[in-house]
């Protein structure tokens, strides 16, 4: 059960589909990090919404935090290398992302994972993907948000800097590359306001996670 999804007054569109990708904006972090954003990429969002929320097989999970077990506080779904996605705008949405970013990141988004923030409570901690080559290498995330905006909150590793807060949904398309997983954290910090609910798509190369 999640809390209701307050539709977007600005998409209104029955068919689901993906404007081209011309009027991505970046934004220099530092240290040789970026972000490119594109607001409202993907028109019929709320459709796409309720489809994956009501047809994704999420899981919720349990971590070891010091001497306890907690559960984490989002569901969660993972299609690795060659899996079939949830939806076929989705596979539209890795295909134009390789083309578009094919020269400069050298290499195919592979493998896409879903988050499902039910309501405010569901929350993504401090970090930066780098238990893959991210630890080690210049990359990029492309995210795709659907449903009620969250904040995507960005702040220098070690303090140093100003910090960035991006509301994502109805969708909107971030894409985090250079250094940004080994220089800056991300989060999706908990809210206390009445907040509907989100999806969002991570898509990532291989080796990425």
């Amino acid at each position: 059960m999640h809390a209701p999804l307050q539709g977007s007054l600005f998409d209104q569109a029955d068919a689901i589909g993906l404007a081209p990708l011309v009027g991505l904006r970046r934004r220099e972090l530092g240290r040789g990090a970026w972000v490119d954003l594109l607001p409202g990429w993907l028109s019929g969002s709320d459709r796409l919404f309720e489809e994956l929320a009501a047809g994704v097989p999420w899981r919720a999970e349990r971590r070891r935090m010091y001497d306890n077990e907690v559960a984490v506080p989002r569901l969660l779904a993972y299609y690795g290398e060659g899996a079939p996605l949830p939806h076929p705008v989705l596979d539209e949405a890795r295909d134009a992302l390789c083309a578009y970013y094919a020269e400069e990141l050298g290499e195919p988004f592979v493998t896409a994972g879903l988050c499902f923030y039910r309501d405010g409570r569901d929350s993504v901690a401090w970090h930066g993907d780098r238990t893959g080559r991210s630890s080690y290498e210049d990359t990029m995330v492309a995210i795709l948000s659907v449903g009620d905006p969250r904040d995507l909150a960005l702040r220098p590793r070690g303090g140093g800097g100003a910090a960035l807060r991006l509301p994502l949904g109805h969708g909107d398309l971030v894409v985090m590359g250079g250094s940004c997983q080994r220089t800056w954290e991300h989060a999706i910090p908990k809210s206390t306001r009445a907040v509907g609910p989100r999806i969002s798509i991570q898509f990532r190369p291989h080796g990425v996670s």
